[in-house]
């Protein structure tokens, strides 16, 4: 009988009849320690999480331009393993009727209401809605409206995707993603980095968005026929993603970079910085060295943004006439559409991110309130923490009523009892 032994191979390469021990290591060179302390430019951020993840991969995979009208379409980003929502119509309908009643006590706020869904059902973002097949899954979005303070001339609609039916919103059910938003300071301190400063605003930033459309039954509401505010309450959908969805600013933002990428490769890398580094949201602010750069880039980033995916930049205005007079009277911020730059008009103040910017005087300014608030330590805070001042050059001002009102509290007074007398002369010389 022959015998046949098992030939083993050691990690030097040579031969041995013998079995390796299972615990046996090798040593080798590693350069893992030279990396252990290395910077990245990631390192102050937090790490996203799990469901943030998905979100991304789910706008990386999902989110498609459409080849002919070059707007980008997106799912709703359901979170997995949710709950099936419940038909929820009776609420929409009570909430819509509730809304009428408010509308005929308020001719004004009809008319403005009016005027909004006239532009919402021109610009294609709403539809008549399809007949549900049975036991098909829908959602119905109860409406408001809320004016902007500095604009009381025209009312948004926002979708309350937060309501609850049975214990459910639509919103519970959605992944909100991750915060995509550039720093707010970092935007306003580049903005005044050069000498050239220009603003720039995305028309309709979320309605630029387009719903897949196998999950516009989701975002069903129920308003009149034909818009007609004396006919029935009949059954709509948006096409496009709204506000009061919590997903929605994340997706427009995907939108934006995935846009970006894009115009970078097709009309140069500066475009795709431009985009990235400048945008709050739908604003952006950005300065340039000069006003022949910055009429380039302009235009450069507004053709690319329209082309690339549909989005139009307008509402634009700087400190430089060279600039303005480069663009389309339509191009350029509302109460810049009348002037004449060659003849040397006065430039208006100009609001951004809640920023007064003086154009004649190139400087930013700041807007006191004179409503007279009670002398309490509330009426006190809010006298203080109503100076918006994002970048703090008012902070001098400030911090010395925030010390007073400090030294005000060790009183132990009620929020709205009257503060001593003797704090009086000090809060208001300063």
């Amino acid at each position: 009988m022959q015998a046949f032994l098992k030939t083993f191979i050691d990690v030097n390469g040579k031969s041995s009849v013998l079995e390796p021990c299972s615990s046996k290591f090798h040593v080798s060179d590693c350069e893992q320690d030279k990396h252990l302390f290395k910077i990245t430019k990631d390192d102050d951020k937090p790490s996203l999480s799990i469901e943030d993840r998905r979100f991304l991969e789910l706008m990386d995979t999902e989110m498609k331009r459409d080849d002919n009208s070059h707007n980008w379409i997106a799912p709703l980003p359901f979170k997995p393993n949710r709950k099936q929502l419940p038909n929820n119509r009776t609420q929409a309908l009570h909430r819509a009727r509730s809304f009428d009643a408010t509308l005929r006590k308020d001719p004004v706020k009809r008319q403005h209401v009016n005027e909004f869904m006239t532009a919402l059902f021109e610009n294609g973002h709403a539809e008549r809605a399809p007949v549900l097949e049975p036991n098909s899954e829908c959602w119905y979005l109860p409406l408001f409206g809320i004016y902007h303070p500095q604009k009381k001339d025209r009312i948004r609609i926002v979708f309350d995707s937060s309501a609850k039916f049975q214990g459910l919103s639509l919103n519970d059910v959605l992944m909100t993603g991750p915060n995509l938003t550039n720093n707010l300071l970092g935007v306003l301190i580049r903005f005044r980095t050069e000498k050239v400063a220009v603003i720039a605003d995305l028309q309709q930033m979320f309605y630029s968005f387009y719903v897949r459309s196998d999950h516009r039954d989701y975002l069903r509401f129920v308003w009149h026929e034909n818009n007609d505010l004396t006919k029935e309450l009949v059954d709509f959908r948006m096409k496009v993603h709204v506000f009061g969805n919590s997903p929605s600013p994340a997706v427009a933002t995907c939108g934006l970079q995935k846009t970006a990428d894009i115009a970078g490769e097709m009309s140069g890398m500066d475009v795709k910085e431009y985009i990235y580094r400048n945008f709050y949201v739908d604003d952006a602010l950005s300065s340039h060295s000069s006003s022949e750069e910055a009429v380039s880039l302009l235009k450069r980033a507004k053709s690319a943004l329209l082309e690339e995916g549909n989005l139009r930049l307008h509402k634009i205005c700087s400190n430089s006439s060279k600039v303005l007079s480069a663009f389309e009277k339509d191009d350029l911020a509302k109460d810049l559409k009348k002037l004449d730059f060659n003849q040397g008009d006065e430039l208006p103040l100009q609001r951004s991110l809640g920023v007064c910017w003086n154009l004649c005087e190139d400087a930013f300014t700041y807007r006191v309130t004179q409503d007279e608030k009670p002398y309490t330590r509330r009426g006190v805070l809010s006298i203080i923490i109503g100076l918006y001042d994002p970048l703090g050059f008012a902070s001098p001002v400030t911090l010395a009523g925030k010390l007073l009102l400090r030294e005000a509290m060790t009183e132990q007074l009620d929020w709205d009892q009257p503060l001593p007398d003797e704090f009086r002369s000090n809060f208001e010389t300063h």
